[in-house]
C-alpha cells in the first residue's frame, strides 16, 4: 500500500503540472489573439482601411490613393535611395519654408509667437520599451507560424497542400517574367482602391459566381485526392 505522504507529493505534482500547462496555454492562446490582432490581414479589416477602400471619404480615398500610386511609380522609374532622397527633400523644403516664412511674418508683425513647430517638436516620439517588445514578440509568432507551415509544405505533410504550393509556384514563374515586385505592387494598389468598390455594388452576382468556382474547386479536389495512395490521403481526423 502506498505511504499517504507519497500520494500526496504526487498529487501536488500533477496538480502543479496541470497548472503549468494551463499556464502555458494561456499565454499561447494571449500570443494567438495578439497575434491575429496586428496581423495583416486583420489591419486591412479594420473599420478605417476598410472606410478608405470603400470610398467613405472620397477627399481621403484619393489623397492616399494617389499619393501610393505616385510613390510606387516614382520607385519603378527611380531606385528607393533616390526617391527615399526627394521625398524627404521636399519635406525639408516646405518645412525650412514655412519656418522662414513665419519668422518674416513675427519680425514683421514684431509678435512673439515662438518657433512654428514647437507644439509639434514638444511631442514624445519615442518607442515606449513595451510596445517595442510587444511587437517584437506578435512579430516572432508570425515568423515561427510561417517557418512552420513551410516546414510541412515542403516536406510534404500533406501531398495535397505541397500540390498546390508547387502549382502556384510554377503560375508565379509565368508572373515573374511578365511583371517585377514593383508592376505588381503597382496592380495591387489600383485593384485595392478599385476592386471594393465594385463588389459592393456587384455583391450579389460575384457571390454566386464564387459559390459556383469554390464548388467546382472543392469537387475537383476531392476526386483528386480519392485517386491518391491511401498513405497520402487527408483523413478526417487531420
Amino acid at each position: 500500500m502506498a505511504d499517504p505522504m507519497t500520494q500526496f507529493d504526487q498529487i501536488s505534482s500533477s496538480q502543479g503540472l496541470a497548472d503549468g500547462q494551463n499556464s502555458v496555454a494561456a499565454k499561447d492562446s494571449k500570443m494567438s489573439d495578439s497575434f491575429l490582432s496586428s496581423s495583416p490581414v486583420s489591419l486591412i479589416q479594420s473599420p478605417q482601411v476598410k472606410d478608405l477602400v470603400h470610398w467613405r471619404d472620397p477627399k481621403k480615398s484619393g489623397v492616399v490613393f494617389g499619393l501610393s500610386l505616385l510613390t510606387l511609380l516614382s520607385l519603378a522609374a527611380f531606385s528607393v535611395i533616390s526617391v527615399i532622397s526627394y521625398l524627404l527633400l521636399a519635406l525639408l523644403c516646405v518645412t525650412i519654408t514655412f519656418r522662414i516664412y513665419k519668422s518674416v511674418v513675427q519680425a514683421v508683425q514684431k509678435s512673439n509667437d515662438g518657433h512654428p513647430f514647437k507644439a509639434l517638436m514638444e511631442k514624445d516620439v519615442s518607442i515606449p520599451p513595451e510596445t517595442f517588445h510587444k511587437h517584437v514578440d506578435v512579430s516572432l509568432t508570425y515568423i515561427n507560424r510561417f517557418l512552420k507551415q513551410m516546414s510541412k509544405l515542403f516536406l510534404v505533410e500533406d501531398l495535397i497542400d505541397s500540390l498546390k504550393l508547387a502549382v502556384v509556384m510554377w503560375l508565379l514563374t509565368y508572373v515573374g517574367a511578365v511583371f517585377n515586385g514593383i508592376t505588381i505592387l503597382i496592380l495591387a494598389d489600383i485593384l485595392l482602391f478599385a476592386v471594393p468598390p465594385f463588389y459592393e455594388k456587384n455583391k450579389t452576382q460575384i457571390d454566386r459566381y464564387m459559390e459556383i468556382a469554390r464548388t467546382q474547386v472543392n469537387t475537383t479536389m476531392a476526386k483528386l485526392q480519392e485517386k491518391l495512395p491511401g498513405a497520402v490521403k487527408r483523413t478526417k481526423a487531420e
